[in-house]
């Protein structure tokens, strides 16, 4: 069994990686830049199962098209695909945002979803296969990093119900899943201190149980077009 994890070099990523090779999945993360960090986490992975890593630019929808070619030629069928991959801004108001920050934050955490998605469907039908979506608490409740990374995160969510309607009929399932504040290293120490009080249980999530919260969607295949919150309570729906 294949599951590809995007972003899966570090942070909730990794922690995905980790929780799907120790299940006996084949895994391929992927990783933008640090190439040293997705050789630590791949050395580490080793030691639970087989892994596998590739450098990717989600923005790049040629580079995505010949990295799912690739693996779908070597593998045949993807049986899990996590869309993990995603930045936050260099500005959180609206005043301070540029163009290319906005371009930047959507192109990675939404189009690159979207790429992701289109360029391995065909291998998904083949695995029976299931999509699993990182989104964020910020796309239902606006969040404290900005409108670009709300707005991509709002549109991870309505991506998630719309290929969960159109890809049903093919018994591909799609889901996502909406963290609160994960202890990573994209925040700060003082800004996790303030996240923290903001949350009913005065903590911020670890890695590991966001990727409880994808084990359960994988594992649960009457569920499909579903967002599951992890943010201890801070928003209810």
């Amino acid at each position: 069994m294949l599951a590809v994890v995007t972003g899966g070099d570090r942070g909730i990523g990794k922690a995905i990686a980790k929780m799907l090779v120790m299940d006996g999945y084949k895994v391929v993360f992927t990783y933008k830049q640090n190439e040293e960090k997705a050789k630590e986490t791949f050395k580490e992975l080793k030691n639970y199962g087989d892994v596998e890593f590739y450098k990717l630019d989600v923005t790049d929808w040629l580079q995505i098209s010949k990295f799912f070619d690739n693996i779908g030629e070597k593998y045949k069928a993807i049986k899990v695909l996590v869309n993990n991959a995603g930045v936050i801004g260099k500005e959180s108001t609206i005043s301070k945002i540029t163009i290319d920050d906005w371009k930047n934050v959507i192109d990675v955490n939404l189009t690159g979803a979207f790429y992701c998605c289109k360029f391995a469907i065909p291998y998904l039908i083949k695995g029976k296969g299931c999509i699993i979506n990182i989104s964020s608490i910020a796309g239902k409740m606006g969040g404290t990093v900005g409108c670009h990374y709300a707005a991509s995160k709002a549109g991870i969510i309505g991506l998630t119900f719309a290929l969960a309607s159109e890809l049903a009929p093919y018994g591909i399932r799609v889901n996502a899943v909406a963290p609160g504040p994960v202890d990573t290293d994209l925040l700060s120490p003082e800004i996790k201190e303030k996240l923290k009080e903001l949350c009913p249980l005065k903590r911020i999530a670890k890695p590991e149980e966001i990727a409880h919260a994808v084990k359960f969607l994988i594992e649960n295949e009457y569920v499909t077009g579903e967002v599951i919150d992890v943010n201890g309570g801070r928003y209810m729906d």
